[in-house]
């Protein structure tokens, strides 16, 4: 067995208990930690497979902000999940159908996948003039010369969706006191202090 094959089957098989374990874990913190090791391991695949730009998005994204995100959100919302878990029969028999079907159509993909075997023997990491470059590199020129305005457009598809969750999610609640930083830069000490001459022994009436 040599040094690829024996990470490989490593890799593979952690990152095939991490998933399982992120399904049977009762804690949710315990499962988004298993979730960050399965995608740790899955990068690990990537970068035997040669793609390590793959493996680098999904460390940096995923494990750096979603799962961490999932992380922060679970230990600060302390959801009571036994209460979740109180209509759980009455949705087995329709989960039990999807999952079927999803079982059935992945044994489908895998039975019936191949490589191709051009694909394999092809050089990786060069581009069109024969230079040898990084798959970083390839991809960087591909989406900028050839898919850059598509890649333009995405990120502002993506910008226009952002603003507009904020703006459905903004509310302008009455009664709610606001800091308006202006006003209180100009605030005089004749608008925040009133000088009262009292007579003697008499007070001041409210």
């Amino acid at each position: 067995m040599t040094a690829a094959a024996a990470f490989f089957y490593l890799f593979a098989s952690f990152a095939v208990a991490s998933g399982f374990m992120v399904i049977a874990a009762r804690n949710p913190v315990t499962s988004v930690l298993f979730l960050i090791l399965a995608f740790v391991n899955a990068a690990g695949l990537f970068v035997l497979m040669g793609a390590e730009f793959l493996a680098m998005i999904l460390v940096v994204v995923y494990v750096g902000a979603v799962a961490v995100l999932f992380l922060f959100v679970v230990m600060m919302l302390d959801v009571d999940f036994a209460a979740l878990r109180q209509g759980f029969q009455r949705y087995l028999p329709i989960g039990s159908l999807i999952g079927a079907i999803f079982l059935i159509e992945l044994l489908l993909v895998v039975g019936t996948w191949t490589i191709d075997p051009g694909l394999v023997q092809a050089p990786l990491g060069h581009a069109a003039h024969g230079e040898s470059v990084t798959n970083t590199q390839a991809l960087g020129r591909v989406l900028y010369t050839d898919y850059v305005y598509f890649f333009q457009i995405a990120g502002l598809i993506l910008l226009v969706a952002m603003i507009g969750a904020i703006v459905l999610t903004l509310r302008d609640r009455t009664g709610v006191k606001r800091q308006n930083i202006a006003v209180q830069n100009a605030r005089t000490q004749a608008m925040a202090v009133d000088t009262l001459k009292v007579p003697s022994r008499q007070g001041v009436e409210v």
